[in-house]
């Protein structure tokens, strides 16, 4: 049995066989993670229902398990600031949020690097974000 918080076996297949430099996203429920995450990635659906499990529930455990080296968020063309981008910062306070329009986000997440692409039951549009994974320093 795991110590760890995180214990979902996909998701940990997926972040092990992963290394520096790949990315994880972690989508809202309206995201089409079927088009617009790179085929190969490990894909992950965790939307049972509207509101369960949200991203920010998955994006605390994940950020737990993996160093952070950057974080990138999809954005709204009218340069709002979506609500969620406050509970981003709180739980990454290393990382800054790179935002990226909607389109370019898309293309991000298509990318090769892209090695899982997490489905949730997110209801906050905009609600999405994509993680590089950093390195693990030597003790």
């Amino acid at each position: 049995m795991l110590t760890t918080r995180l214990q979902h076996p996909e998701i940990l297949a997926a972040l092990g066989a992963a290394g520096h430099g790949a990315t994880v996203l972690i989508a809202d429920g309206n995201y089409p993670l079927a088009t617009r995450s790179n085929p190969d990635a490990r894909r992950v659906y965790l939307n049972l229902e509207p509101g369960k499990l949200t991203v920010t529930d998955v994006l605390d455990a994940i950020a737990e398990a993996i160093p952070v080296e950057a974080a990138h968020v999809m954005g709204p063309d009218d340069g709002s600031e979506p609500s969620i981008y406050a509970d981003f910062r709180r739980l990454l306070p290393d990382s800054e949020l790179t935002r990226l329009g909607r389109f370019a986000f898309y293309d991000m997440a298509r990318a090769q690097d892209c090695a899982l692409a997490v489905l949730t039951g997110e209801q906050r549009t905009y609600a999405n974000i994509l993680l590089t994974i950093g390195v693990v320093k030597p003790a």
